[in-house]
């Protein structure tokens, strides 16, 4: 079940938010949405439940195993979660590039599983747990529901934010569902579902259609086009999702952290890592980085441990060799920055087009199946690309008005344009007497007609799971 699904829509949200809503003890709540949470991640995987199920067991024993501070079982913890996350994500890929070192007739078998939706992403919540428990920074969950509760929350269960157990223990205990706060929360969830449904899955189109070419049939036109349109469409399917998981919190009584501020604003790849899937670069900050020795260990040590923490970036996002080098490429920028040999940072214009363009250029690789696929559509962006031909017709369908416009949009919705734009106009609102309650009634019809273009949209469009959903 995705978010922006017809089922999820028009019954399961609506059931599971007024059953939460009529109990009143916080204890019943969260069985509901325990229950619920199950039912959402059993619709799209019935098998994969329950490892999710042993996962959170083996996890609350271990957690109760440190109610003294433990390093062996704390580094069991790491290293069961760990090992399942290898075993999913990371064994086919292992053994394949194995079996390229062994001599012919001597392969071993790669295995054929399955990833289990969320899982890098409950991991590293559950890690979070344990590590807090260690460190003294909160305390044991004796009780298991709400522990699964935690894991499980079908808000950010399968793509994040990955949320951390310090900053939700207390809201899991007791919290109070306030009409204001339900309102923002369907404002932001409808915002969210704008951005995925009439945004990235129109960039979708454009992408996937050019990144389906034969690499090196790929013109230049095309090269600019699909990469562009994936850079759209990555960015307004997650942070689409991250404002649908941040609103459906929201209107449960949940207030989890900001995981997007405009990253195609930054100038600076340091800038971008503030900016862009907050949630995972701090994990990474306050679990890896500071405990490898942060910044305080001198120059060489710092930059060593930079590339450390991007490698496991990018090894986090998935099983490829792109992947790999993408977290290598965003960790050389860094320290490149922190050299100082990127010194037009420091002027406004001149850092965001360095910095836009740097992870326009990374997206590629990013997006590419393989090595040669991406330097075969860089090459092509720099004009080596194929002449004419299909690419070349293909790109052009793509310049029609309706695609102009969404560029155009896309473009704009990703700066802080129309943010400033609302904050216009409730100043003049307010100066006018008007108030609050007019911008708020100009915000619900504004959430209305995105909510009934988003359902006009997903009547006739074909199923488009959130990229995030792979990893």
């Amino acid at each position: 079940m995705v978010f922006s699904s017809f089922p999820f829509l028009c019954f399961f949200l609506p059931a599971v938010f007024v059953l939460h809503t009529v109990l009143k003890k916080t204890k019943a709540r969260n069985v509901i949405l325990l229950a619920a949470s199950l039912v959402f991640y059993a619709y799209g995987e019935p098998l994969y439940i329950f490892l999710l199920l042993f996962s959170a067991v083996v996890n609350y024993f271990l957690g109760r195993g440190l109610e003294k501070p433990r390093k062996g079982v704390l580094a069991l913890g790491v290293v069961f979660n760990l090992a399942l996350l290898l075993v999913f994500k990371y064994s086919a890929f292992l053994i394949t590039e194995l079996n390229r070192l062994l001599p012919a007739g001597q392969v071993l078998p790669v295995p054929q599983l399955a990833l289990p939706i969320g899982i890098s992403f409950y991991t590293f919540q559950i890690l979070s747990y344990l590590i807090d428990v260690y460190r003294g920074e909160t305390g044991v969950q004796y009780n298991f529901i709400s522990l699964l509760l935690y894991i499980s929350f079908f808000p950010q269960l399968i793509a994040g934010p990955i949320v951390k157990y310090h900053d939700v223990a207390e809201q899991i205990r007791y919290r109070v569902i306030e009409a204001e706060n339900v309102k923002n929360g369907i404002v932001r969830f409808t915002v969210g579902l704008g951005k995925k449904v009439l945004i990235a899955n129109g960039m979708a189109v454009a992408a996937d259609s050019i990144y389906a070419l034969e690499a090196g049939s790929v013109g230049t036109l095309a090269a600019w086009i699909g990469a562009l349109a994936y850079m759209f469409q990555i960015y307004f399917d997650f942070s689409g999702y991250s404002d649908m998981a941040l609103g459906l919190g929201q209107m449960f009584g949940f207030r989890f952290k900001e995981n997007f501020n405009y990253p195609y604003a930054s100038t600076g790849i340091r800038d971008f890592w503030r900016r862009w899937h907050i949630s995972l670069s701090s994990w990474f900050r306050d679990y890896l980085y500071i405990p490898l020795g942060g910044n305080w260990k001198g120059k060489a040590r710092t930059y060593l441990n930079l590339y450390i923490v991007f490698l496991a970036t990018g090894i986090w996002h998935g099983a490829s060799w792109t992947f790999l080098l993408w977290g290598l490429y965003h960790g050389t920028f860094l320290v490149l920055e922190r050299l100082d040999l990127v010194p037009f940072v420091k002027n406004r214009v001149l850092g965001w087009l360095y910095s836009f363009f740097v992870v326009f250029i990374g997206w590629i690789l990013f997006r590419s199946d393989t090595l040669p696929q991406a330097w075969q559509m860089t090459k092509a962006l720099f004009g080596c690309g194929a002449a004419g031909g299909t690419s070349y017709a293909l790109a052009v369908s793509f310049l029609s008005p309706f695609y102009l416009c969404l560029f155009g949009l896309a473009f704009l919705l990703s700066t802080p344009f129309f943010k400033s734009l609302g904050n216009t106009i409730w100043i003049r609102l307010s100066r006018s007497g008007a108030g609050t309650a007019a911008y708020d009634v100009f915000v619900m019809l504004g959430s209305l007609l995105i909510l009934a273009l988003c359902l006009m949209q997903l009547a006739s469009d074909s199923y488009n799971p959130f990229i995030y959903f792979r990893f």
